[in-house]
Parts: structure tokens; sequence; C-alpha cells
């Protein structure tokens, strides 16, 4: 069932599982990644319109901007990466757009800013609590892909939670062993950079 490269959902996960292993950190990510991706995509939404939907729809702020790419580009990777919780995660990154666009085109620029620069700040606040007192590990250097992993991820996490949901036979098994060789490698090196 293995994919390779960008959509080898397996190393995906186990590697931002990795760096994402305490209860407390994925409770704090589990309530603030979202609001990182709805606040950028709310500040997307006053990036230039490449094309104006009909005017009932251009009424309510939805426009084809950069908020619209982003939102597409995120949703057509999750798809990719596993048909029926990527869908749920683009039918998530959606409602997000629409919900950033309608609040962009009732509030403006000036408001919009406000909301998104209270709603980062926050958010990443809270993700550097929960990797500093609590991981007890620093976010992988590898940033860009944890962005675009997070949504996902939390998805993902809940859905194996409330309902045993894995994209394939033996899926968490093998990630959680991948996890575990991953932190008890990272507790190797820890202990040798103390000891030197």
């Amino acid at each position: 069932m293995g994919r390779s490269g960008l959509f080898d959902l397996e190393r995906h996960f186990a590697f931002y599982g990795a760096y994402h292993s305490n209860p407390f950190n994925i409770l704090i990510h589990t309530f603030l990644v979202w609001p990182l991706f709805f606040t950028s995509v709310l500040l997307f939404h006053f990036t230039p319109s490449v094309y104006s939907f009909p005017s009932g729809f251009s009424e309510h702020g939805l426009e084809m901007n950069f908020g619209f790419v982003f939102t597409v580009m995120y949703a057509l990777y999750y798809v990719g990466l596993d048909k029926k919780a990527g869908s749920l995660a683009a039918l998530l990154c959606f409602v997000n757009w629409v919900g950033a666009s309608v609040l962009g085109g009732e509030l403006g620029f000036s408001k919009s800013w406000k909301v998104v620069l209270i709603g980062q700040l926050l958010s990443w606040a809270g993700q550097i609590i929960g990797h500093g007192v609590f991981e007890k590990r620093a976010p992988s250097e590898k940033f860009a892909e944890g962005l675009l992993m997070g949504p996902y991820f939390v998805l993902l996490e809940l859905l194996h939670f409330a309902f045993g949901y894995e994209p394939y036979p033996g899926f968490y098994k093998s990630v959680n062993a991948k996890i575990d060789a991953d932190i008890a490698e990272w507790k190797v090196a820890k202990n040798q950079k103390k000891l030197s």
C-alpha cells in the first residue's frame, strides 16, 4: 500500500508524529492547527483576484485569489494522500476558505489583519508551549512539511481516535513503529550531546 515521495502518507505521518507524541501537545495542536489555516486563508483573501465568481458569490467575498489557490493546493494534496480522510480534509479546507472569505468581506482588511494577527500569535504561542513544555522537543527543521501536514495529521488522529479509522490495514502499526524508532534515536542523540 506504500507510496513514495510526496504522497508517502506513512512517512509523512511518522515524521509529524515523532514531533507530536505527547498527548498534551497533540491536544494543543488539535485546537490550534486549523485556526492557523483559517487565518492564513483570511489574510490571503486580500490578495488580487484572478477571476471573480458570478455576482451572487462575489457579494459574499468569494473570489478566486491566492486564498482560493492555497485552499485548492492543500485540498488536492490531502485527497492524493488518502481518498477517504483526504476528501474530508479537502471539504474542511473549503469550509475554512468560505468562512474566511465571508468574514474578510464583512470585516474588510483593517479589521481582518487584527483577527489574523491575534489568531496566528495565539496559535503559534500555544504550539511553542506544547513543544517546549510538554513534548520537550523542538519542532522539526522541516517547517514547510510540518505546515502542510499539520491540518491533515490532526484530522487523521481524530478519525482514528473516534472511529478507529486507518487509511489501510496496518497503517498505525507501521507508523507507530517508525515514530518509536525516531524518538528512540532522538533520545540517544540528545543523551550523547549531554555527555560530550
